[in-house]
């Protein structure tokens, strides 16, 4: 059993609460922390906490607590893990890691020269699909993955921190986008060295100095493509999808919008339908376990595990750096409207990874392209030379 200190209680530590009280049970979150005294009393008697404080540094040092839970504002991140890695403590960080990868790369190098324990909260790497589709693609059921395209988008943030550049990081890329970076990544391969960016993002809506639409590609050493939408005026709720391209195989994911529950009511629906629905009539799409369809469960279960395993959970604050780097060199390309290279001084994963390129042979002289079954019962062949590199067709 461990008990938490749990810095945050806004709708990230809403969440973090629901899923560790309700799924691994013999957790418990003991401390809470907000910069609101009233925010901080009243969260901690909803959901049954013994201790609250607007201390931050008595919150992480408290006695009885062994693992420190930040669901703070990016700027909060490094004071946070700074503390918690002084204090000795496991602690997990809620996505983006940093508001860039410098700052990420010192919340790193905090927590491995105290040698604590480290997660990297991007639950929706855990969503039940998601890990459904990797044990999919890790058993080689789509071949080898050439493309994946993560989509996350929705009208908006629900509070007024990640609004300010300033605070934040960013727009809707350091919001948004470091769920899909890492979504990809998760696909393609954590030990593929991701090379550079080409990124388009722009103010189309709201009146900020940030991002409210982008969309990127990012492309990994061995020739896969990552890339990214990402919004925050979309409007009809949230829509989380993704596309997985195999050489073999394809997969599509729906984790939000028509996921198999769908209500129609004239009359309105005056309990709560799903985050960032945003209406109460007309057809709606409620979930029935949001921690679980989100991943938060699965993320905790997970993490939790791997403390009591003496292992790394499988989202680390190395995979944080890694995604900040990435999203770096994404405003990067914006500034420069070309590819941008992603700067990883520190990489852990694999070098000189070959191309996915393959060919399969035909015969002595030909490789295969295509093969199609035609109307009329007959097989056409798209072959090329190996030698003169000609393509032609044959028809069995």
């Amino acid at each position: 059993m461990h008990r938490i200190t749990l810095l945050g209680t806004g709708l990230i530590g809403m969440f973090y609460t629901l899923a560790l009280h309700g799924h691994r049970r013999q957790d418990r979150v003991h401390v809470a922390y907000s910069r609101s005294a009233d925010r901080a009393r009243e969260f901690a008697e909803k959901w049954g906490i013994p201790k609250h404080t607007t201390n931050l540094h008595d919150a992480v040092h408290d006695p009885e607590t062994d693992v420190v839970v930040i669901g703070l504002p990016n700027h909060l991140h490094e004071e946070a893990v700074m503390a918690a890695a002084e204090a000795g403590k496991a602690v997990l960080c809620t996505k983006p890691l940093g508001r860039n990868a410098e700052e990420a790369r010192r919340m790193l190098d905090a927590v491995e020269r105290a040698g604590v324990f480290h997660g990297y909260l991007e639950d929706l790497c855990y969503t039940p699909k998601t890990l459904r589709a990797l044990e999919a693609v890790g058993r080689g059921t789509v071949g080898k993955v050439l493309w994946v395209r993560s989509r996350e988008t929705h009208p908006g943030p629900h509070s007024e921190w990640f609004w300010n550049k300033e605070l934040s990081g960013g727009g809707a890329i350091i919001d948004l986008g470091c769920h899909c970076i890492e979504i990809a990544r998760s696909f393609i391969g954590k030990d593929i060295r991701p090379l550079e960016v080409m990124c388009w993002g722009d103010t189309l809506v709201h009146p900020i100095e940030a991002e409210d639409n982008a969309v990127g590609l990012v492309r990994y050493e061995n020739g896969a493509v990552g890339q990214f939408e990402v919004s925050w005026s979309f409007r009809g709720g949230m829509d989380l999808r993704d596309e997985v391209a195999g050489t073999e195989g394809t997969i599509w994911l729906n984790h939000w919008l028509r996921t198999g529950l769908e209500m129609y009511t004239a009359v309105g629906e005056s309990d709560y339908v799903a985050e960032k629905a945003e209406g109460s009539t007309g057809w709606l799409f409620p979930v029935g376990d949001e921690p679980g369809a989100l991943g938060y469960a699965d993320m905790f279960t997970d993490a939790l595990n791997a403390l009591d395993e003496r292992r790394p959970p499988r989202e680390t604050f190395y995979d944080g750096y890694v995604v900040n780097a990435i999203i770096d060199a994404a405003y990067a390309s914006i500034r420069s409207k070309a590819w941008q290279p992603v700067q990883l001084p520190i990489w852990r994963g694999r070098d000189n990874v070959p191309s996915l390129a393959v060919a399969r042979d035909y015969d002595a002289d030909h490789v295969l392209l295509k093969e199609e079954r035609m109307m009329d019962g007959s097989t056409k062949l798209i072959l090329r030379n190996k030698s003169t590199g000609r393509i032609v067709h044959r028809i069995t």
